[in-house]
C-alpha cells in the first residue's frame, strides 16, 4: 500500500458510486475498508492509490422484526447493530468482534464458533448492493431493485476480500436471541480421545451451537473439547446434562465461556496464523500430523478452532524463524492432502511471507482458482480493486 494513498469516506452507495466511477475514469487501484482488522490477511494490495473506507456508512436501515430481518449499510460495526436488534430479542448469529463492520464481516468471510449451526456469512445474508469498479451499482437478494442475471452476489462477494467492489449495504437473515447458554467442556489426554468427543458432540441429536477444541503449546499436550448448547433455560439444562453424559466423567457444564473459547483465530503480534479445514472424519489424523510436525520443527503451536466444522488455526508466536515455519506449513500442506481441505496462511509476517514462496505460498493449492479469476475479470477487467490481495501479482 502507498504511503500516499488518499482516503475517501462516503456516507451512502450513491456517494461511493460516483467515488468509483471518478477513480476509474482516472485509472486508480482501490482498497475498500471496513474496520481494518484484517488487511494483514491474506496477500497484501500490490497497489493503491484510494482507500475508500465504509465506516461513515454506520446505520441500521431497517429491521423487520416480525420478518427475522435486518438491513444495514456495510460500515455500521457488528457491535451497534447487535445492540440495536437485541431490544426486539434477535441476533445476526454470528461470533465477530463488535468493532467489526457487516461489509468486511462479508468480504473477510470472518466466522466464529457457530458456524456449526448457522453457517458463515454468507448462509445468513439475503441481501447485498454493491458497487464495482467502474461505479455501477447492482444489487440482489432480499429488498431486490435491481437483479444481476446469473450470480448470487451475496456468495460471490463473501470472502472475496474486495477484489470484485465495494459492499455498501446487506440484508441478514435474524434468529431468536436464546434464552440460555451453557458450554459443557471436558479436556482428553490424546488426539483420538479428543477427535471421538467432537464426533459424539457434533453428531448427538442435543444440537450443540458449537463445538470448538483448544491445544498448546505443548504439541502433544491434553485437548480441550467443548460444546455449546443454545435455548430455553429449561431446555439447556437438560440438554447439557445429557451431553456431560456424553462426554465423560470429566466434563462439566457452565454458563460462563471457558477463556480458551476466546482465543480462536487469536496469535500475537508479529505471528504466524495457519488455517486448516478439513473432514471431520479426518480430526485425528489432523491432530497428529499437527503434533508430529511441531515436534520434527521443535515449534509450540497453539491449535484452536471450530474441530465440529472441520475447522482449526494452528498459531505460532513471532520468536519462530520464518524459513522452519514455512517449512512447517508446506509439510502441513503435504501430509494433510488426504483430509479433502487445504492449508492456507491467514496472515504473517514478512519474513514468513517471503519464505513462504517454495511451499505454496500464502494460499497454497486453491480449488477453482480459474473460475474464480474468470469472475473477477467480469466484476473489475481492469483489475483495480485490491490488486494482488487474492492472487498475489497479476498481470
Amino acid at each position: 500500500m502507498t504511503p500516499d494513498a488518499k482516503t475517501l469516506y462516503p456516507t451512502s452507495t450513491e456517494e461511493a458510486s460516483a467515488m468509483l466511477a471518478d477513480a476509474a475514469a482516472r485509472g486508480l487501484t482501490i482498497l475498500p475498508r471496513g474496520g481494518g482488522s484484517r488487511l494483514n490477511w491474506g496477500n497484501p494490495v500490490t497497489a493503491c492509490d484510494l482507500i475508500v473506507d465504509t465506516t461513515r456508512m454506520d446505520q441500521v436501515i431497517e429491521h423487520v422484526a416480525g420478518d427475522l430481518v435486518v438491513r444495514v449499510q456495510a460500515g455500521a460495526r457488528m457491535g451497534d447493530i447487535a445492540a440495536a436488534l437485541a431490544k426486539a430479542g434477535q441476533e445476526i448469529a454470528l461470533d465477530v468482534p463488535d468493532d467489526a463492520t457487516a461489509g468486511g464481516v462479508i468480504a473477510s468471510g470472518l466466522t466464529g464458533p457457530r458456524r456449526l449451526r448457522y453457517g458463515s456469512p454468507r448462509d445468513l445474508l439475503i441481501g447485498v448492493t454493491i458497487v464495482r469498479a467502474d461505479g455501477t451499482v447492482a444489487r440482489s437478494g432480499g429488498k431486490v431493485v435491481k437483479n444481476v442475471a446469473g450470480y448470487d452476489l451475496g456468495k460471490l462477494f463473501a470472502g472475496s476480500a474486495g477484489t470484485l467492489g465495494l459492499i455498501t449495504e446487506a440484508t441478514f437473515r435474524l434468529h431468536p436471541l436464546p434464552g440460555a447458554r451453557s458450554y459443557v467442556t471436558a479436556s482428553y489426554p490424546s488426539s483420538a480421545d479428543a477427535a471421538r468427543a467432537v464426533a459424539d458432540a457434533s453428531g448427538s441429536a442435543l444440537t450443540a451451537s458449537a463445538v470448538e477444541l483448544h491445544r498448546g503449546p505443548a504439541p502433544d499436550g491434553p485437548v480441550q473439547v467443548g460444546a455449546l448448547l443454545e435455548g430455553s433455560q429449561a431446555g439447556v439444562g437438560s440438554r447439557a446434562a445429557d451431553m456431560v453424559a456424553l462426554l465423560g466423567s470429566d466434563a462439566s457444564a457452565s454458563p460462563e465461556t471457558p477463556g480458551w473459547w476466546l482465543a480462536r483465530k487469536r496469535v500475537p503480534d508479529g505471528g504466524t496464523l495457519i488455517g486448516v479445514t478439513f473432514w471431520v472424519s479426518a480430526l485425528e489424523s489432523v491432530l497428529g500430523t499437527i503434533a508430529g510436525q511441531a515436534r520434527e520443527f521443535s515449534l509450540t503451536p497453539v491449535v484452536n478452532g471450530s474441530a465440529g466444522a472441520g475447522i482449526v488455526h494452528v498459531g505460532l508466536g513471532p520468536s519462530a524463524d520464518p524459513e522452519v515455519a514455512a517449512r512447517f506449513t508446506g509439510a502441513l500442506r503435504a501430509r494433510l492432502s488426504h483430509t479433502r481441505g487445504g492449508v492456507g496462511v491467514l496472515t504473517a509476517p514478512e519474513p514468513v511471507r517471503a519464505a513462504l514462496g517454495d511451499h505454496g505460498g500464502m494460499t497454497g493449492t486453491v480449488p477453482s482458482l480459474r473460475l474464480m479469476k474468470a469472475v473477477r475479470d467480469q466484476f473489475d477487467p481492469e483489475h483495480r480493486m485490491s490488486p494482488g490481495r487474492l492472487f498475489g501479482q497479476e498481470a
